[in-house]
């Protein structure tokens, strides 16, 4: 069965550092671009990072460009988030994401169960 395990979150302070990891199983993900999201409390889900299947291209929002960075190692079947310098406004459930196309007008989106990461004093 295809899954998503989201791991490596947890409580830092202001200007610590988490590595975040997106591991999946059931399917391989060479083929696929892979994407970060996050939903604070009370706010709506955004996206955070992306990367391409190759991992030769990202983007990042504004909010974490700089402080973040994605990668991937397909050997392993694992998407990584290197989140640096982070704020309490960083603080939120950290979700990864594939979409798998069917037809030009047919998708469907695998999520993980999230981490939490908190940053706070």
């Amino acid at each position: 069965q295809l899954q998503l395990v989201e791991s490596g979150g947890g409580l830092v302070q202001p200007g610590g550092s988490l590595r975040l990891s997106c591991a999946a199983s059931g399917f391989s993900l060479d083929y696929y671009a892979i994407g970060w999201f996050r939903r604070a409390p009370g706010k709506e889900r955004e996206g955070v990072a992306c990367i391409t299947s190759s991992g030769v291209s990202t983007n990042y929002a504004d909010s974490v460009n700089g402080r973040f960075t994605i990668s991937r190692d397909n050997s392993k079947n694992t998407v990584y988030l290197q989140m640096n310098s982070l704020k309490p406004e960083d603080t939120a459930v950290y979700y990864c994401n594939l979409r798998s196309w069917t037809s030009l007008s047919d998708a469907r989106d695998y999520w993980g169960q999230g981490t939490q990461v908190t940053v706070s004093s």
